[in-house]
């Protein structure tokens, strides 16, 4: 009897905490990392197209598989929330940003009815670690607008960037290190915190992207200390604007982009064809966004330079991309980790130098020197006082060969580059393409295969959303699997549902929805609505019953 009630307590304390235990394996789990960058457009990495210098995540495709057609959430905070919860990004409680609008899909964070990749993991026995951009808890702001930009200036400290309980670390991170909030200056990045402490004081010749690739590669020399798996998030802050990069990497593309809009995009399409990314028969190039040709740019130089800038940031995240392979095969980690790289959203077509300092902008440096906003392009884009962005002509370029870019639904919007490499586990040919429909949310569901662990139903006493998407396992193994019926995707109005090789879109609520058969026409040029008006409705009616259900109420401008 008195064995019957410990096994019975046993199994409660098990219970309690909303897991069952974990599942032995039959063979060595794998380690995973994901490595996500920060509005990264589809064919700036050179194995999707771009002319930019990447050869460590090209190493990792031409080892590994390649997907056509993997969908992000077009925005951040979304695709964040979506990517670590396994759910969809409203269901998980960030319909749009990070302030609460006290409705349950728009709070803000990630809610009580999620668990992430790391809390999932971490109670299966894997060591969990993070570096870079968090973005998915709400953000502590001063009242006092003079206040807010004082601290965004370094000039006064406080101790919390978001509600604690929000933080990596409340979230089954075991390690952190990174930024709470979005925007930051790449040489000296506001609300950064190691575990839940501010850093407060950086060593001289500070650069983000090289603190997060050696953080994280610091991390995988503990962890391998020890004979247990482990997760690695490494979330980078590049190459989101301000454009900032070092003027070593600058130089290397000083000028690679004074040939203009048209025929980097023109070489990079061409580029595509040749790998086998896309075929040039369902998928030609969408025309150059807006009128103004590269012969009448009167600010060729300023333009040529900004794009430079941002080809640097890429090529230094890809520097310590390599950093962390070797890591890896140091440790002989290698052949049994799982790597995943893809980006957020789209291309940024924001402009940052007509903005004003405020809300994550700083105003000055922590010295105190002046940041320049160069509205009218007088200012050179690179070093550490200036903000600017790309634009949107250069987001098109990014994004070849789609249309638009970073939070519209369509394909510029929500297609990620996306590559996934494992020695020991990929069961298809080196350097494969897949054209498969697949979604950050099917993270979760693989993760959970590979590792052997259990997704809860209820976890520390909430009901826990069950998982939305699909394991990406078969697709590593070369098998059939699951597929997903449909992809349902709203942001600040913009919506969409992709059922097949039909796709449903429109920018905002009051525009007509216009649908696009993607077996013959990926890059949406051929509105066909008109021509099938049933099929129109009918997808209509899914998304309206997927809103609905998700409490999806999206408001202009939030």
């Amino acid at each position: 009897m008195k064995n019957c009630i410990k096994v019975f307590i046993i199994l409660f304390a098990a219970a309690a905490v909303g897991f069952a235990q974990p599942r032995k394996s039959k063979y060595k789990r794998p380690n995973i990392i994901i490595i996500l960058a920060d509005d990264l457009g589809y064919s700036d990495i050179g194995a999707f197209g771009g002319e930019i210098n990447t050869p460590n995540l090209d190493y990792l495709a031409a080892n590994g598989l390649r997907f056509s057609q993997f969908y992000n959430v077009s925005r951040c905070c979304p695709s964040r929330a979506s990517l670590l919860t396994g759910l969809y990004n409203q269901q998980a409680g960030i319909g749009s940003m990070t302030r609460d609008q006290h409705q349950p899909a728009y709070r803000g964070y990630l809610t009580e009815n999620t668990v992430t990749l790391a809390e999932v993991l971490k109670k299966a026995g894997y060591h969990t670690g993070m570096v870079g951009k968090w973005h998915v808890s709400n953000t502590v702001e001063k009242s006092d607008p003079k206040e807010q930009l004082m601290w965004l200036n370094h000039q006064v400290n406080y101790p919390l960037f978001s509600p604690i309980e929000q933080y990596p670390t409340s979230r089954g991170f075991e390690k952190f290190y990174g930024t709470i909030w979005g925007v930051i200056d790449h040489f000296d990045p506001f609300s950064l915190v190691n575990g839940t402490k501010p850093v407060e004081k950086l060593p001289k010749n500070y650069y983000h992207t090289d603190a997060i690739n050696d953080t994280a590669s610091s991390y995988i020399q503990r962890f391998s200390k020890e004979n247990k798996p482990f997760f690695l998030y490494v979330a980078h802050n590049a190459p989101h604007w301000p454009v900032q990069a070092l003027p070593t990497d600058i130089n290397k593309y000083k000028d690679t982009y004074e040939a203009g809009w048209e025929a980097i995009r023109k070489a990079r399409y061409k580029k595509m064809i040749a790998q086998g990314l896309i075929d040039p028969a369902t998928q030609p190039l969408s025309p150059l966004y807006g009128n103004k040709s590269w012969e009448s740019n009167l600010t060729k130089e300023w333009d040529a330079r900004v794009m430079a800038v941002h080809a640097a940031m890429i090529d230094r995240m890809d520097q310590g991309i390599g950093r962390i392979i070797k890591t890896l095969r140091q440790t002989g980690q290698l052949e049994n980790t799982l790597i995943m790289f893809l980006s957020d959203n789209g291309a940024s077509p924001e402009v940052a130098q007509v903005l004003e300092p405020g809300f994550d902008r700083p105003g000055q440096t922590r010295s105190g020197q002046l940041i320049i906003y160069p509205k009218n392009k007088d200012v050179m884009p690179g070093p550490q006082t200036v903000y600017a962005s790309i634009g949107q002509e250069w987001a098109n370029v990014a994004n070849t060969p789609l249309r638009y870019w970073k939070r519209e639904s369509y394909e510029g919007g929500v297609r990620t580059p996306f590559i996934a490499y494992w020695p020991k586990g990929l069961k298809l040919k080196k350097g494969s393409i897949t054209d498969k429909v697949e979604h950050v949310m099917d993270f979760m569901p693989t993760v959970v295969e590979l590792s052997k662990a259990e997704y809860p139903s209820t976890y520390k006493g909430h009901h826990i959303t069950p998982m939305q998407g699909i394991s990406l396992v078969p697709a590593f193994k070369n098998l059939p699997g699951k597929a997903h019926d449909f992809i349902f995707n709203e942001h600040v109005n913009g919506r969409s549902v992709r059922a097949g090789k039909w796709k449903l879109v429109k920018l905002s609520s009051d525009m007509p929805w216009e649908l696009y058969n993607m077996d013959k026409d990926k890059t949406e040029l051929t509105d066909i609505a008109l021509r099938y008006p049933k099929k129109v409705k009918e997808l209509d009616s899914l998304w309206n019953a997927w809103a609905t259900k998700n409490q999806v109420l999206p408001k202009p401008g939030k």
